[in-house]
């Protein structure tokens, strides 16, 4: 199994997505798109594509002049029957690729906060391993219209359309499940002075958060994890 993995922002990582990939002993690339690393393309023979968050838009192609070519991979590949899964950032790429209008600035949402399954959800081979409502990360500004033919899969009062699918493998989750507690804690180091300014009061609040949320939402973003690699 052979894994296109595109980060889109540093220490904006596979997160405990890599642990369910080390499991199925998935042979991963990683390309620093934000840095300039050439893309590959479909001819290149992955199966499957992992496009991961940042903190630029989905429409930003003016200062991420890859973007519109990373749109049209994550097209080839869903249109092509090979496994997608786009995250936060990646999620929205994938919805303007199938034809969704992105909503710059319209869902800003930080923290584990809950999402529903649609009933669509809670039979689909991947979302199905969550509870009917759980905790999950998340950290947006943006959310999309759902795209044509797509099938809605989880929302909340924030973010309607928190995942879809496309297909029988393309998959755009707009909540962090990858964010385990240690990749929370790392973020909430790295990006400090960034938070201080827009979530203040993180710093003291995230110890008690990660007791109260965070046993559950790893859980539930491993299984999730386990359950695309699945399908690749």
């Amino acid at each position: 199994m052979r894994i296109l993995v595109v980060q889109n922002y540093a220490d904006t990582g596979l997160g405990q997505i890599a642990q369910a990939l080390d499991e199925a002993e998935a042979d991963v690339e990683v390309v620093m798109a934000h840095d300039g690393e050439r893309l590959p393309s479909l001819g290149d023979g992955h199966d499957g594509l992992i496009v991961l968050g940042g903190a630029q838009n989905a429409l930003a192609d003016d200062d991420h002049p890859y973007l519109p070519a990373l749109v049209a991979l994550m097209r080839d590949f869903a249109l092509a029957d090979r496994a997608v899964l786009g995250v936060c950032l990646g999620s929205q790429l994938l919805a303007r690729a199938f034809g969704a209008r992105n909503l710059i600035g319209a869902a800003p949402e930080f923290g584990w906060r809950e999402v529903a399954l649609t009933r669509e959800g809670t039979a689909d081979p991947v979302l199905r391993v969550a509870a009917q409502r759980f905790p999950i990360f998340q950290w947006h500004d943006d959310t999309f219209t759902l795209p044509p033919g797509a099938i809605r899969l989880a929302g909340n009062e924030v973010a309607e359309n928190q995942a879809f699918r496309i297909g029988r493998a393309a998959y755009g989750i707009q909540f962090h499940f990858e964010a385990d507690t240690a990749l929370v804690r790392h973020w909430s180091r790295q990006f400090a002075a960034y938070l201080s300014e827009r979530q203040p009061g993180w710093q003291e609040r995230l110890g008690g958060e990660t007791a109260r949320y965070g046993p559950a939402a790893d859980a539930t973003g491993l299984a999730l994890a386990r359950a695309w690699v699945a399908l690749v």
